[in-house]
């Protein structure tokens, strides 16, 4: 652990004012309008307002009690950020920023999406403000996500195709960057993750902490305590800081779960803080998949949305600080924890939170019946069905 990652007095107290948590961050102009945004009471009010009635927030938090026998020992709750407005939690963040576009007085919304989820999410509310909006994303993405591309077209999206690299997540958001740079007069840019420069990392997550301030409303009226393990999926990881954050002070077990692949030996993963080491990538330092001489190793997963060669900064702080604890389940896992939702909960679950649903299946049974696990729901299967049915060998 370095001098500048020492532990602080609160895990909830960064970025620092240069824009970083511990060594892991970076900066942007954007800072300013977004402070001015917190500290006008119309702001917060607008976000509420579309939250609750167009998104539908508060999303519940369920006992999986058919899971819950089947695995016995810990308690399981989702949280069900899959049924928000668009199928995911990508929507919170989207509001937020193109609340903050408007604001600013920008005209046009330019966003990168891997498992298109972002990309849908941002195509709804520039539709609903009016806004025009383009996408990148990948063209392997768009191949294994055509529901999602479809849908953004219907939302009125430009949908532009990135053929470099792996042709993922990682070079739709170069390509958008690019975009950025050369129009950022009258662009901006909603980035769909705890990613980027100062402040994307902290805006994303402050959007998406209405999830876990949700959780300890509804986990005390339903256990009257807070949980003993929170669990997310972690790609770039906004789901998950949107979960870990209101509750990083408090005494219980946060678990943040990469994506192994086809295994973190192979090399064929997109584990970022398990098998990769610090490195700047899109305007911030962070933890990343990379060689000896700092180049980008391209990364793997079955799931599209964490298929990136990185991670949000607050996680590599958090990690190294020890605050939160961050491992990987494989593809092959993550299929299974897939088809057992379905068999027992009647939920189709995204590929993203079957990877942390099937962690929780390694913990629940050796905890005891009075632990309480919960896991964010963070996004429905619909868009993944076809790359499931291909990986489990069934004809449509």
């Amino acid at each position: 652990m370095t001098a500048n990652n020492a532990k602080p007095e609160s895990y909830r107290s960064g970025p620092d004012e240069s824009g970083h948590f511990g060594m892991f961050g970076g900066r942007l102009e954007v800072e300013q309008a977004y402070n001015q945004a917190q500290l006008d009471p119309s702001f917060q009010s607008d976000f509420d307002f579309f939250a609750e009635h167009y998104i539908g927030r508060p999303s519940p938090l369920y006992f999986a009690e058919s899971l819950t026998q089947e695995l016995g020992g810990a308690r399981i709750y989702f949280k069900r950020d899959e049924l928000n407005h668009t199928g995911a939690h990508k929507i919170n963040n989207t509001l937020g920023q193109i609340l903050l576009a408007r604001r600013m007085g920008k005209k046009r919304i330019i966003a990168e999406t891997g498992a298109g989820q972002h990309g849908v999410a941002t195509a709804t509310v520039c539709a609903l403000f009016d806004l025009p909006c383009v996408v990148y994303m990948g063209s392997t993405d768009i191949e294994r996500q055509a529901p999602n591309v479809f849908r953004m077209k219907l939302l009125g999206a430009e949908v532009i195709p990135v053929e470099s690299g792996t042709a993922t997540l990682k070079d739709a958001m170069n390509e958008a960057l690019r975009d950025w740079v050369a129009n950022v007069e009258d662009t901006f840019y909603i980035i769909g993750t705890v990613a980027g420069p100062h402040p994307y990392p902290a805006m994303v997550r402050d959007f998406q902490s209405v999830i876990g301030r949700e959780v300890k409303e509804q986990i005390l009226k339903a256990e009257n305590r807070f949980p003993d393990v929170l669990v997310a999926c972690i790609g770039g990881g906004s789901n998950a800081m949107g979960l870990f954050h209101p509750f990083l002070d408090d005494n219980l077990r946060i678990i943040g779960v990469e994506a192994a692949g086809l295994g973190v030996d192979s090399g064929k993963h997109a584990a970022s803080l398990t098998g990769g080491t610090p490195g700047v990538l899109h305007g911030n330092r962070t933890y990343l998949l990379q060689d000896s001489d700092g180049q980008i190793i391209d990364a793997h997963s079955i799931s599209a949305g964490l298929d990136y060669p990185g991670i949000g900064p607050e996680h590599s702080w958090l990690n190294d600080v020890g605050r939160v604890e961050y491992v990987s389940v494989t593809d092959n896992e993550a299929l299974d924890a897939f088809q057992l939702c379905c068999r027992t909960e009647g939920i189709i679950p995204a590929l993203e939170p079957a990877h942390a649903l099937a962690y929780v299946t390694k913990i629940a049974s050796a905890l005891d019946k009075d632990n309480v696990i919960v896991m964010n729901m963070c996004g429905r299967g619909d868009k993944d069905v076809f790359t499931i049915a291909q990986a489990l060998g069934v004809e449509l």
